[in-house]
């Protein structure tokens, strides 16, 4: 069967006990949550007439009257009379653009005619609502259930399931849902991005014809378009408005915009499905991801804020304060020693560490990356009293024990591989080519599901740990399942949400960090069964002040690991400040990956003064909203958090090249309440002004004036250096 499991770790969206019940919703359906306003109309499958700002109550012949004026001159038409797509676009409708559904039985029902049936609307208890529509196509023999959400946040998410009702076997090409955008959104944003750059963004104009991007990585991708936003003229943090789109889903995957003369525009995308690679069965179902769109009348902080309400409001979501973690990587790389751990734990916790991870090279043959790799049992080699003795000193310090695994992968040059070589992702007649030594284990062959399972439980079971790194750390090339070799990545991506969901609840206290080479599987479904993502393998603070932040574009600070190297950064070379260093990681989850047995008293000090800090903003940087300003010196980065309630805001000022502005220009701090005073100063350590010259208020005194003032009229922030950071605390008076 290819249907998805059910996600249980989405929040629910039946009706509570005593709640609500599903009823038959009008022809014209107007939902409103959070600021935003959905009209559709259901005379068939679903048309959205209206996505974006809320149009305030209105009552029926007001939403006739705005279907009315709504439906295009039929002039250009391909067919007679008007053509406007449904969420699932359909050729047999006069739609030539991109098709909601391919796919066909050996050549025939290749186009699809669906005819709805009655739909339902269940208004849920936290003030969303979900509309369920059946639909089918008997000449075609296929079934369809569309499922379209608005949540209390304010995001549309969709899903649909196809199912085969026919006699034969009926191959999906794709399954490609939509919503539309106006006409004004003639900006479209992405990202592009490589290994250790992640998420750089992409501006493009949203110009006749179609952007697609696909990923073929069996990852989400270094590359992938993340959310892709299509906005006005003016797009930016904190002005104009953004529709962004996200797909939902960790193996191969596709975005697009389209636009046409006879239509203003849609967003779309789904999973990618290679030839062959989801085959009905007569009875079989099909259910394609969760697709996200969210909408941010001023700007993408507004878009953001969606997605971060929604994220926070899962049961799931971390609620416990996000521990300051070291990890042992760039520390010590694979050359583990019992004796340096120790001493590197106990450094850890003198500066005020809270978890300690162990990296990879504790298992197996696993001296460097060529080989071990699918051995999960730990090396008597280089432990020979196991790991028991380095968790309890590590626990006895009060900090929590992590591990990293990597249980997808397997080096050819294995126990694993030699034993059972049929377990590897392949052709008939080929391996794929190798990367980093490592093939993929063909997690969907239940015999292999079971052992990684067995192991990845046994060591959990036999050792104290809170905390595991998963890493996945090649791409799905030639990724064949079975003696026949079928197309493999979607059973993989969906065997390892299996494993991950089947792994919680044996071990339901048990963090797991999603790392891919760094930030290559970070999206909303990988992020139901993980507690943090690694935003980039690179944290050269530089290269970091444009990874996280657009990361932060999906995703709450909370999420995104962020951690503190050394003084030079081992993967551009580049030197930075400590204050730097730290002031970048501080907006994220804190970590430290640095050989602290080499830091000097100074460093160990400023350190512990961060991580102080860390630990007393946390509650505000882990709740708060996000902004970003929109600085008219590009050479100067302001961003934030400010509390919900608006009382607290903790402000970063970051230079990162020479500014052409001498003095500094004013710089705004965004996101206060605009009628409340503020008393705003600098927040130590970040409170340090070095290569440069302090601003004439900079001091504990500082300065009051209201929210207003500072985002219409800014701050005057003290001239910095090319790679220096300061920050501010604005706390509300009275």
């Amino acid at each position: 069967m290819h249907q998805r499991p059910d996600d249980e770790t989405t929040p629910t969206t039946s009706a509570p006990s005593g709640g609500p019940l599903p009823g038959t919703p009008p022809e014209l359906l107007h939902l409103r949550a959070a600021g935003v306003s959905l009209v559709l109309d259901l005379a068939g499958l679903p048309r959205v007439l209206h996505w974006g700002a809320d149009l305030g109550a209105l009552e029926d012949a007001a939403l006739a009257d705005l279907r009315h004026a709504a439906r295009p001159a039929p002039m250009g038409s391909p067919v007679d009379g008007e053509v406007v797509p449904c969420v699932l676009p359909a050729h047999a409708d006069g739609w030539l653009g991109t098709p909601g559904l391919t796919g066909s039985r050996a050549g025939r029902a290749w186009s699809a005619a669906f005819a709805a049936g009655a739909p339902s609307l269940t208004r849920t208890h936290d003030g969303g609502a979900v509309l369920v529509v059946p639909a089918t196509d008997t000449a075609a023999g296929l079934g369809l259930e569309l499922v379209l959400e608005l949540t209390p946040q304010g995001l549309v998410r969709q899903r649909a399931t196809l199912t085969n009702a026919g006699d034969d076997v009926y191959e999906v090409g794709s399954l490609t849902l939509t919503l539309p955008v106006p006409a004004r959104a003639t900006t479209l944003l992405d990202f592009g991005g490589h290994w250790a750059r992640e998420r750089s963004p992409m501006r493009t104009a949203f110009t006749h014809g179609t952007r697609l991007r696909e990923s073929r990585r069996g990852r989400t991708g270094f590359d992938s378009p993340y959310v892709l936003v299509a906005g006005t003229e003016d797009l930016a943090h904190r002005r104009g408005e953004a529709w962004g789109w996200h797909v939902a889903w960790s193996g191969n995957h596709r975005s697009l915009a389209e636009r046409s003369h006879y239509h203003p525009g849609l967003l779309g995308g789904g999973e990618l499905l290679v030839p062959g690679e989801v085959r009905l069965a007569p009875g079989e179902s099909y259910t394609s991801p969760w697709v996200y769109g969210s909408y941010g009348e001023r700007g993408l902080d507004a878009l953001a804020d969606r997605f971060h309400a929604w994220l926070r409001a899962r049961p799931q979501h971390p609620r416990s304060p996000r521990p300051v973690t070291l990890n042992t990587w760039e520390a010590v790389y694979f050359h583990h020693d019992l004796e340096r751990l120790v001493e590197l734990a106990d450094a850890a916790a003198a500066v005020g560490a809270e978890r300690f991870v162990l990296d990879d090279g504790w298992f197996g043959s696993r001296r460097d990356d060529t080989s071990g790799l699918g051995d999960w049992f730990v090396s008597k080699e280089v432990w020979p009293d196991g790991l028991g003795p380095l968790i309890d000193h590590v626990t006895g310090l009060g900090l929590q024990f992590g591990l990293w695994v990597e249980p997808e992968m397997v080096n050819p040059d294995s126990d694993l591989a030699r034993a059972h070589p049929d377990w590897m992702l392949q052709l008939p007649d080929r391996l794929p080519r190798p990367a980093r030594h490592q093939q993929v284990l063909d997690l969907a062959r239940p015999e292999a599901y079971a052992y990684v399972l067995g192991r990845l439980d046994a060591l959990l079971t036999e050792h104290d740990i809170a905390y595991l790194k998963w890493d996945h750390n090649r791409d799905l090339v030639d990724a064949g399942h079975g003696p026949d070799g079928v197309p493999g990545v979607h059973g993989q991506t969906l065997a390892v949400y299996r494993l991950l969901d089947d792994l919680r609840a044996r071990h339901p206290r048990v963090e797991i960090e999603s790392c891919s080479s760094g930030g290559a599987r970070i999206d909303l479904e990988i992020l139901q069964r993980t507690d943090r993502v690694w935003a980039s393998d690179c944290i050269d603070a530089l290269e970091r002040r444009s990874i996280q932040p657009w990361t932060n574009l999906l995703i709450p600070l909370e999420l995104i690991g962020a951690h503190i190297g050394s003084g030079t950064a081992h993967s551009t070379g580049r030197s930075a400040s400590l204050g730097f260093r730290a002031g970048t990681a501080l907006f994220g989850h804190l970590g430290i990956e640095w050989d602290l047995r080499e830091a000097d008293d100074a460093q160990r000090a400023e350190l512990t003064a961060w991580v102080a800090l860390y630990k007393e903003v946390r509650g505000l940087l882990h709740s708060g909203a996000s902004v970003h300003a929109d600085s008219a010196d590009p050479a100067v980065q302001v961003h934030g958090v400010v509390a919900q309630d608006g009382s607290d805001a903790l402000y970063a000022i970051a230079t990162v090249a020479s500014s052409a502005q001498m003095p500094a220009v004013a710089v705004p701090l965004p996101g206060l309440d605009p009628d409340a005073t503020y008393h705003v100063r600098p927040q130590a350590p970040g409170d340090g002004v070095t290569h440069g010259q302090p601003a004439p208020w900079w001091g504990p005194d500082g300065i009051r004036v209201t929210g207003r003032v500072l985002e219409q009229v800014g701050v005057r922030p003290p001239y910095l250096s090319p790679e220096r950071l300061v920050l501010l605390r604005a706390t509300r008076v009275g």
